[in-house]
């Protein structure tokens, strides 16, 4: 890294400067916490970034790092077991060095797997999510850079769907909406609070619905990068959405506060469809902006 790279994380990790900022705020306490580490990486690619003018190089990495959870992170209790921490990674690279970074992690997954789960009734299935069907996703060859533009095309012709369900819902239904772009067995790895499901209509039952039901005003705020590369595909935001929880979204209180979703999707295209999606979402920040703040909650659980 770049002694002054930009360095973004998940809350609280949140915006830090350079590896000294990264470290401290969040590889010392994870490290600290976890003893022999592994990154378990399932996907890797590079590309140039769709969203800028083509002149900047990101990777996209996506995987667990595992460990043994042998201390307290973050007031989360340790299990003295196997851990694995969902995570997804980019990096900005210019000459040889990183020199900007987006690191989430899904802390609520973790909680749960530490036994102090705060959702139980996701509406999806709590998993550790595996990589690819398709076992091809650490693409460190030269790829056909004709596969990419069709994974790119085909992810912002999706973006363009929900835009357009956004602006007149009832032009199609959920399940013609998502016939264009998606397998019919898709597999949406969600981020822990909704969770992972699988097939069209259980995502709109598992995940769409509630989501359009439950959130309103609903503003799409852009991406900071957005690449693809062979049949892989990815973008994230800071924040992506703005929205309102007008009814009781992930049975939170509904309220008139907007928040924010900080966003990362990660896609396979299979063909002329996407088939795989994961997704991390920065939910600590999510809700901590609507009052909810789930750091503290463990706080005043481990002070007894």
């Amino acid at each position: 890294m770049t002694p002054d790279a930009l360095w973004r994380g998940v809350h609280p990790f949140n915006v830090q400067t350079g590896p000294e900022g990264a470290a401290k705020a969040f590889w010392q306490p994870f490290l600290t916490a976890f003893s022999a580490v592994q990154r378990r990486e399932d996907i890797f690619f590079a590309a140039e970034n769709s969203i800028e003018d083509r002149s900047s190089i990101w990777t996209c990495s996506m995987g667990h790092l595992m460990g043994l959870f042998d201390a307290p992170f973050l007031n989360i209790p340790p299990t003295r077991k196997i851990a694995m921490l969902r995570y997804a990674e980019f990096n900005r690279i210019k000459d040889g060095k990183i020199v900007e970074t987006a690191l989430f992690c899904d802390l609520l997954h973790l909680m749960t797997q530490a036994g102090v789960g705060r959702f139980p009734n996701q509406t999806a299935a709590h998993l550790v999510q595996p990589g690819p069907r398709s076992n091809d996703g650490l693409l460190f060859d030269a790829q056909d850079a004709a596969e990419g533009t069709k994974t790119l095309a085909l992810i912002n012709q999706m973006i363009g769907a929900i835009d357009a369900a956004n602006a007149d819902p009832r032009a199609l239904t959920p399940q013609e909406e998502l016939q264009r772009d998606w397998h019919d067995d898709m597999i949406w790895w969600g981020p822990e609070g909704i969770g992972a499901t699988y097939t069209i209509d259980r995502y709109i039952e598992q995940h769409q619905g509630p989501f359009r039901r439950y959130l309103s005003d609903r503003v799409f705020n852009g991406h900071l990068c957005r690449i693809a590369e062979g049949s892989y595909g990815a973008f994230f935001g800071w924040p992506n959405l703005s929205l309102t929880n007008t009814s009781g979204y992930m049975g939170i209180a509904p309220s008139d506060v907007r928040a924010d979703m900080r966003v990362v999707d990660v896609y396979r295209r299979d063909g002329d469809k996407l088939a795989e999606n994961w997704i991390f979402i920065d939910m600590l920040h999510f809700l901590k902006m609507q009052g909810v703040d789930v750091l503290q909650e463990l706080a005043d659980t481990a002070a007894g």
